[in-house]
């Protein structure tokens, strides 16, 4: 069953990443294999991710569905025991992904053999390992020199020895606490954000406008640009191409013979005017473009249907707002109870077990709630991380990303799914005790950082959305004074 679950997120991560990839030569040369073998490796590293997004809902339905069915025949591959070998896994695999592959990957791709030694994959192969080797020193260093300024003991520095036991959960416990505060800096953001961009995919009512005055302003602008682009292409020297944009050919003529006149008889005596009309050009072609663009989005709102118009996108619109303010409201309800209750802690305690107890207060549509507003987190989460300034750069591109992105790419949705169970735990979105390796985290137990982090959600996700709903009249205030 982990095969196949497996196996189906592969093939889909699979045609997620190619459908990004920048499609290159198919040739069987050096680099074509080095860049087969990095792509293997960053879709293997996707479906881990996937499957730790997933992991929680599947989780906690199962749970209902086992307490519903008890003794349904058809159910009963459905048990504790493949639960907890898939949190395991997931536990397993990100870490392999984290700290193995993703880093060999970039390694692997970026190597070209040391010197001396002869050119090819062996070559390649060992300076990659060599470059990992080098990074583990320098990581175990650094964990070796913080865990001396935080926590200058015997025991703890003898700890580390045991690197299996102690040092990689260690580790993993560090890196997911990075994921949490990155999700915390990502998810209030794409939680405001979210409105845009389903403004952008729906079609918006037309309530006091007049789409057809529109459609009429923005081809009239089209036609305009379109001359002043046959204009400049004569300018540059290209009457062929003018006059295969539909110039008459008189025109074409007059034009050239105004320029040469202009320039003195020597269309390329002036060397820098022809490179300001070629700059010109581009700025036309650009600004052709975007009206083009808002053309084609013009006449997809008039061709769309009333129903499409006037009431898909307010009933989008205010389910986004209902679900924002349910996440506020049990972060503020997690909070009440981290201050009156210790067992709110999320220490990743063993619970009940899978299909003794149901973990949602309100039972199946509990749980069914939790799983909505789980995704509506992750979504939300990968929507603010590229709207970030800093990672702007990172938004991958259709056929036109290169695989050093790609697997940066993967990197950071690798840590944001991980430390998404944590995060659904620590925020008392939903009671399910964490699993594996993901709840044995140790600063889960501290009091202050659970609470910080609920406080910082709540107040950073209110500021953000006070600030989406507001700035249009704020704009039209600053307009009027």
């Amino acid at each position: 069953i982990c095969f196949l679950l497996f196996a189906i997120l592969y093939v889909v991560s699979y045609f997620i990443i190619t459908r990004y990839k920048r499609k290159s030569d198919e040739q069987e040369d050096e680099d074509a294999i080095v860049n087969r073998i990095s792509l293997f490796l960053s879709t293997f590293t996707l479906a881990v991710s996937a499957g730790a997004v997933l992991l929680l809902p599947f989780s906690i339905i199962s749970n209902e569905i086992l307490l519903s069915f008890p003794q349904n025949y058809y159910i009963q591959w459905l048990n504790g025991s493949l639960i907890h070998g898939l949190w395991n896994l997931a536990s397993l695999f990100s870490n392999l992904c984290l700290f193995v592959l993703m880093p060999f990957a970039f390694f692997f791709l970026e190597s070209e053999g040391f010197a001396g030694l002869k050119k090819g994959i062996r070559a390649r192969i060992l300076e990659t390992l060599v470059m990992l080797l080098l990074l583990a020193l320098l990581i175990l260093g650094i964990v070796w020199v913080a865990s001396a300024l935080i926590d200058n003991d015997a025991a703890s520095m003898e700890s580390l020895y045991d690197l299996w036991e102690f040092y990689l959960p260690y580790l993993y416990s560090c890196i997911s606490l990075m994921g949490c505060l990155l999700l915390l800096l990502c998810t209030p953001v794409g939680l405001s954000r979210m409105f845009t961009v389903m403004g952008q995919l729906l079609v918006k009512p037309t309530i006091l406008e007049d789409l057809d005055e529109q459609i009429y302003i923005i081809t009239l602008e089209e036609e305009a640009l379109q001359r002043r682009l046959n204009v400049g292409m004569l300018c540059a020297g290209n009457p062929e191409v003018a006059t295969g944009r539909q110039v008459p050919e008189e025109q074409a003529g007059q034009l050239l013979l105004g320029k040469w006149i202009q320039e003195g008889g020597d269309m390329t005596a002036n060397p820098r005017l022809s490179s300001s009309v070629e700059y010109n050009i581009m700025e036309l072609e650009q600004e052709l473009e975007n009206v083009k663009t808002l053309k084609t989005k013009l006449e997809r709102r008039k061709k769309a249907s009333a129903w499409e118009r006037n009431l898909v996108y307010p009933a989008v619109m205010v389910l986004l707002l209902i679900e924002t303010s349910i996440s506020v409201l049990l972060v503020a309800c997690n909070i009440l109870c981290l201050l009156v209750d210790e067992t709110a802690m999320p220490k990743g305690t063993r619970g009940p077990g899978i299909g003794n107890a149901s973990l949602s207060t309100f039972g199946f549509v509990g749980a069914a709630l939790e799983i909505i507003l789980i995704f509506y987190l992750m979504v939300s989460s990968v929507v603010g991380f590229y709207s970030l300034r800093f990672f702007g750069n990172f938004t991958p591109k259709k056929d036109d990303t290169t695989m050093t992105k790609i697997i940066g790419n993967c990197v950071s949705i690798l840590v944001l799914s991980s430390a998404l169970p944590v995060m659904s735990r620590t925020l008392g979105i939903t009671r399910f005790d964490l699993l594996g390796d993901f709840g044995r985290f140790n600063w889960l137990g501290n009091f202050y950082i659970v609470l910080s982090y609920n406080l910082l959600f709540a107040i950073v996700t209110t500021l953000c959305l006070v600030r989406k709903f507001t700035s249009a009249v704020r704009e039209e205030l600053f307009k009027a004074l």
